[in-house]
Formats: structure tokens, C-alpha cells, sequence
């Protein structure tokens, strides 16, 4: 499980490496994703506070990168932040995102992007609940939910 200090001291020295890499051009991107996909995930950019399509949902699923298809968040590690975006405790691999120092904005916050394609996620703040005091506060135009199956039940 990933703390707060594991974030901190991956965001100083890097990340460990991607299961695999994914690398368009800005124009390949372009073609594939909405325009706020791209502004969100290519140009750092970030939605209005609970206007995303998955700051409410609660269906079970993983949440994948929406440039690369890279599962990156569960929904059991979903919890109502508050925060008007969807927040999570943890990444669903220790090397699903990566961690950058983000002084925009005249603050410091740590910037969560996809590993594997270096899609902007959000940030992650160590406000969040136990265990892991972490809250992955993200875009849903960075993501999206790929539903588990349903199981069919016995009549």
C-alpha cells in the first residue's frame, strides 16, 4: 500500500517503470480523444468541479487511462471526497502512475499522471481516509470504467 512518503519520495526520484510504454504524437491524440479529454490529459488541464461523469458513479469496475486503456484506479478504492472530483486511495499497481512536483499556480502539489502514456490524472493530497491517508483526486476526462462482468445469478 502506498503512503503518503512512498508518493513524496517517488515524485523526488521517479517512478518505477511502466508494464509498457504508449507514445503518440500530439496530433495522434488529437484524433482519438474529445477536446477536453485532450485539453485534461495532454495539456494538464483540469474540469470543473463536479461536472465529470464519474464524481458520483458507484459502479464496480477499473478505471483506465482514457488515452491508453491502462487500468489504473479500482472502484473499491473509490470514496466520496467532497471535493466535486473522483478521489481514490491507491493506484491498482505500484506502477500504474507516476508522481511529479507540480509548483503551478503558485503552490506545491504533486501531479499523478498515467505511467504508461504520461496522461495527466490530477493530484494526489494525504487528506484521505485510512489506511493509506491518500486522495487520488482526478479527472473523469483522464479516465474511464471498464465494468466488471456481471455474473449471472440462479433462478
Amino acid at each position: 500500500m502506498q503512503t503518503w512518503n512512498d508518493v513524496i519520495r517517488l515524485a523526488n526520484h521517479g517512478s518505477p517503470a511502466p508494464d509498457k510504454r504508449v507514445e503518440k504524437t500530439n496530433e495522434e491524440w488529437r484524433q482519438q480523444l474529445t477536446p477536453q479529454q485532450y485539453h485534461v490529459t495532454r495539456e494538464h488541464g483540469t474540469e470543473r468541479a463536479f461536472t465529470g461523469e464519474y464524481c458520483e458513479a458507484h459502479e464496480a469496475g477499473l478505471y483506465a487511462c482514457v488515452c491508453c486503456g491502462t487500468p489504473l484506479y479500482d472502484s473499491r478504492t473509490k470514496f466520496e471526497s467532497g471535493t466535486g472530483w473522483p478521489s481514490f486511495t491507491q493506484p491498482v499497481k505500484d506502477n500504474a502512475l507516476q508522481y511529479k512536483k507540480d509548483t503551478s499556480y503558485g503552490m506545491t502539489r504533486v501531479e499523478v499522471l498515467c505511467n504508461t502514456c504520461d496522461a495527466h490524472q490530477g493530484h494526489v493530497f494525504p487528506d484521505g481516509p485510512p489506511p493509506s491517508g491518500l486522495r487520488l483526486c482526478i479527472n473523469s476526462a483522464s479516465v474511464k470504467l471498464v465494468a466488471e462482468p456481471q455474473t449471472a445469478t440462479a433462478q
